[in-house]
């Protein structure tokens, strides 16, 4: 089983319950909003990372990253964005299993005509009562599921 990290939204910051979380990944998706190249740095250290630029991602340094990014890992596609209103495809035409999303701080797992959707919320800097949060996706085989990890007790 491959153990995919999923993150978006650190705005700048890495958070220390970020590595523990994100532990074990083979892989990590960073879906935008990145704000510093330092974010990714750290996450290196961690697993190798594949990240798609945000609407605040600017500079020299965010130049060098798409706006769309796909990967497999093993016979599962995955397709990655920043904001999910901003695809310009059909997932299920394209032969995708998995869409990456980020920009709401709103974790998300929900499937839509057999394609899993994944946003893994904010892991930045807490936003308004949305709580902060990583994903992971475990992928066995043409199969694929994901799980909302928080960083901090959830607000009641």
């Amino acid at each position: 089983m491959a153990v995919i990290g999923l993150i978006s939204d650190t705005h700048g910051l890495l958070r220390p319950e970020v590595a523990p979380a994100l532990a074990g990944a083979d892989l990590i998706l960073h879906a935008g909003d990145i704000d510093t190249p330092e974010v990714l740095e750290q996450l290196r250290a961690l697993a190798p990372v594949i990240a798609v630029r945000g609407n605040n991602d600017r500079g020299v340094w965010a130049d060098a990253i798409l706006e769309r990014e796909v990967t497999r890992v093993g016979s599962v596609g995955i397709y990655m964005l920043h904001d999910l209103h901003d695809i310009d495809l059909s997932p299920v035409a394209a032969g995708y299993q998995v869409v990456v999303s980020g920009h709401t701080h709103r974790p998300l797992i929900e499937q839509r005509d057999g394609v899993l959707f994944v946003n893994p919320g904010s892991a930045g800097p807490r936003r308004f009562s949305l709580p902060v949060t990583v994903a992971r996706l475990m992928i066995e085989g043409p199969a694929a599921r994901a799980e909302v990890v928080h960083l901090f007790p959830p607000r009641s």
